[in-house]
């Protein structure tokens, strides 16, 4: 069985954090083999830097030459995680949660203050000059958790951009071998056209002859019809199948005329290996895990707020009485009698169990995406293979016969027709079903973080005692 995904991409995901010199996830590589700026940018960025702008939206102008009309899935797959807005937007996520933070961290700013005393007194020149400046000490580690709390959002945000990145690249995939699959299906009903309409002129033939009825070649006509209209109706369904795809890329403007590749070759997967696969590494549930850590430090955040915080002021009087130069200082907290932060608290740990539940519901979640896209690709795969090889030889096998039987007078030309029905809605029925497969096997590769997909096999080299 092939590796399904990388799991290097989310082992990043391990690294403990600390009040100072957090690391996060950004703080770590996180290397797709294809090119993604997005996640690059993500992982390269420190809490302090500014974010420069917003990935631009693709469109056709701003486009590179090269990647203007893309055709095959790799293409569409590199053109999404370059310019999908909905991956910018989580970029820029992940630069809101660094600003905060940033914010939590900063120390109170000093107070300053100047008092004129004694103003119009009687007695004497006796104003006093009061500047005092008063700083606020942060005790309890207040700073270093409230820091603990939003590196873990960082960390969060950054899972979510991972996994917004394979939502998309599953989504593209499946766009893609949905219209492959539609153009292929105007190719089989291009032919089978050609068939239906030599079928016509054949029956023509005969019933000149006077072998067939009119009937006969009524039936004919019939099915030169069923044809066409059922290509006619493909081919308007075709423009809408490429707009959808390039809206999935991120540009509902690309200029997609056509696509390339084949549905041969499905992947193989196993339903138990996939969903430990998934329940292991995949971002949604690393951020539910990452959200308990997170309602964790912020009950001991909350839990510290009680902590009095000391204000320390120190001030310069001036008494202009005796001409005197004085000086003061002085320390003040506030005496936690009532408000000891329980609502806070309560609330922080209510939180935390909320978030510890939120991890089995994402797990029930996953494995639920998993078994549903794992039966309809599997159940697809099946139908396909069983028309592959044995339904439509056996088909194509039925018409011939029959046809020969015809032309030796054994059979009437309906059961001829009958045969050639059955090759046609077989081949049709082999082209939807590999159809459903491809696009259920994208969710699937979406869902195990897959980036190389699908996995080129090698082929097998013979024994050494056979020829190849």
């Amino acid at each position: 069985m092939r590796r399904f995904v990388r799991v290097a991409l989310l082992a990043a995901v391990n690294g403990s954090l600390g009040c100072t010199g957090v690391k996060t996830y950004l703080d770590k590589e996180l290397p797709p083999p294809l090119p993604d700026p997005l996640v690059q940018r993500a992982s390269s960025k420190k809490p302090h830097d500014k974010f420069p702008g917003p990935v631009q939206p693709a469109s056709a102008e701003n486009l590179p030459v090269a990647a203007t009309v893309p055709t095959v899935v790799d293409e569409f797959v590199q053109l999404a995680v370059t310019q999908n807005p909905k991956l910018a937007r989580a970029t820029i996520a992940i630069d809101a949660a660094q600003g905060r933070y940033l914010q939590a961290g900063l120390y109170p700013n000093p107070d300053l203050a100047i008092t004129w005393d004694e103003i119009g007194d009687r007695t004497g020149n006796g104003i006093l000059y009061l500047p005092r400046i008063t700083q606020t000490i942060v005790t309890g580690k207040k700073l270093s958790l409230s820091q603990l709390v939003a590196a873990k959002e960082i960390d969060q945000a950054t899972l979510e951009l991972i996994g917004e990145r394979y939502d998309v690249v599953g989504s593209v995939r499946a766009g893609f071998y949905e219209t492959l699959a539609l153009q292929q299906r105007i190719e089989i009903l291009t032919e089978l056209g050609k068939l239906a309409e030599d079928a016509v002129k054949e029956g023509k033939t005969l019933l000149d002859n006077k072998r067939i009825p009119r009937l006969d070649l009524i039936q004919l006509e019939v099915e030169r019809e069923r044809f066409q209209a059922e290509k006619q109706a493909s081919l308007k369904e075709l423009p809408a199948a490429y707009r959808r795809l390039a809206a999935t890329t991120g540009n509902n403007s690309l200029p997609v005329n056509t696509v390339v590749g084949s549905l041969d070759g499905l992947p193989d997967y196993d339903l138990e290996q996939i969903r430990a696969v998934v329940l292991a590494t995949h971002p949604d549930l690393r951020v539910a895990k990452v959200a308990v850590d997170r309602a964790q430090a912020a009950v001991r955040r909350a839990e510290a707020d009680p902590i009095p915080n000391l204000s320390v002021y120190a001030a310069y009087i001036r008494q202009n009485e005796n001409r005197s130069d004085d000086g003061a200082v002085g320390v003040s907290l506030p005496i936690p009698v009532w408000n000891r932060n329980q609502g806070n608290i309560h609330a922080a740990k209510a939180e935390l169990g909320m978030a510890l539940q939120k991890v089995g519901q994402v797990e029930n979640e996953l494995a639920g995406q998993v078994a549903t896209a794992f039966q309809a690709y599997a159940s697809a795969r099946e139908r396909s293979v069983r028309f592959q090889r044995e339904i439509i030889p056996r088909a194509e096998e039925a018409f011939k016969l029959a046809l020969e039987a015809f032309k030796g007078g054994q059979f009437e030309y309906l059961r001829v027709i009958a045969a050639q029905r059955v090759v046609a809605e077989a081949r049709l029925e082999m082209n939807k079903a590999l159809g459903d497969a491809w696009k259920s096997a994208a969710e699937l590769s979406g869902l195990l973080l897959e980036e190389a997909w699908p996995a080129q096999v090698a082929p097998q080299k013979p024994p050494k005692n056979e020829k190849p």
